[in-house]
């Protein structure tokens, strides 16, 4: 567990950095804190560090890897847990934990070392099966986690934390170093707890317009409102919401954003998307 094994070297095309520091590893489980009810899911399982202690605890895990090299050594591995492992060989970000999570019956917990090449798109598509989903753990570069919990008026705010915070709460746990992988990347990374919410607290009427309605607004971030959100709606609609033209994106707050998205979707507005 502490040294991958040297037939098995890591692709830059599927952003690999194997973790490989004990202590990182366990301080991760014990922050998962995996349960014999729990149905576990982790993505990009690499050469199986963290699925091995996760699987001590776990009621079962399901892994997702792309990497088609890995799965012959992980089953090898983790032969004698049967049918309590069991990894599936597709792309994680068109796999269906919809369907994953009828099967079982029960909402997943997932976890993973994502890579950073794919990180905010995936974030994205798990985002859209957070109905399916008890909590999400996940090892990403430090940027992406200060940008998923970042709050109006931070520099780092903006559509990745918002749409994020919309359907979870957003818990930043602890940084790990670049020396905890092998190889190392050139940055730091951090662990994220994201917990869906069972009740939203702030529903917008159609999720679709609110996604448009916060890429429109960050299209040009040194712009105002005013300017970026002029394809949607005026000034003048903003004002009536409460919501001042003159601000740029990062003043706002989910529940303002909420507001605009809800005024277009009574307006029927249809407005060309990008």
């Amino acid at each position: 567990m502490s040294k991958k094994p040297a037939m098995h070297k890591a692709r830059k095309r599927f952003g690999q950095n194997f973790l490989q520091d004990p202590a990182i590893i366990r301080r991760i489980v014990r922050s998962i804190a995996p349960s014999e009810k729990d149905h576990m899911v982790e993505i990009g399982p690499g050469l199986g560090a963290l699925t091995e202690e996760i699987l001590g605890d776990a009621g079962a895990l399901d892994a997702i890897e792309l990497d088609r090299d890995l799965p012959p050594i992980l089953r090898t591995k983790f032969f004698s847990y049967g049918d309590k492992f069991r990894i599936f060989e597709e792309d994680a970000m068109k796999f269906d934990f919809h369907a994953l999570s009828q099967e079982h019956g029960t909402p997943l917990r997932v976890v993973g070392n994502l890579p950073y090449n794919i990180s905010t798109q995936l974030i994205f598509h798990l985002l859209s099966h957070a109905g399916d989903i008890l909590d999400m753990h996940f090892m990403l570069q430090k940027e992406v986690v200060d940008r998923m919990a970042a709050g109006a008026g931070e520099n780092n705010y903006g559509r990745l934390g918002i749409m994020t915070q919309y359907y979870c709460a957003v818990e930043p746990l602890f940084i790990v170093p670049p020396e905890a992988f092998d190889p190392r990347p050139k940055v730091d990374s951090a662990i994220i707890r994201l917990t869906p919410y069972k009740t939203l607290p702030h529903e917008a009427k159609d999720v679709k317009q609110l996604d448009l309605v916060v890429r429109t607004a960050f299209g040009q971030r040194r712009k105002t409102l005013r300017n970026n959100l002029k394809p949607l709606l005026g000034a003048e609609a903003l004002e009536q919401l409460g919501i001042d033209p003159g601000l740029r994106p990062e003043r706002l707050t989910l529940e303002e954003f909420v507001r605009i998205s809800d005024y277009l979707t009574d307006k029927a507005v249809s407005p060309e998307q990008d």
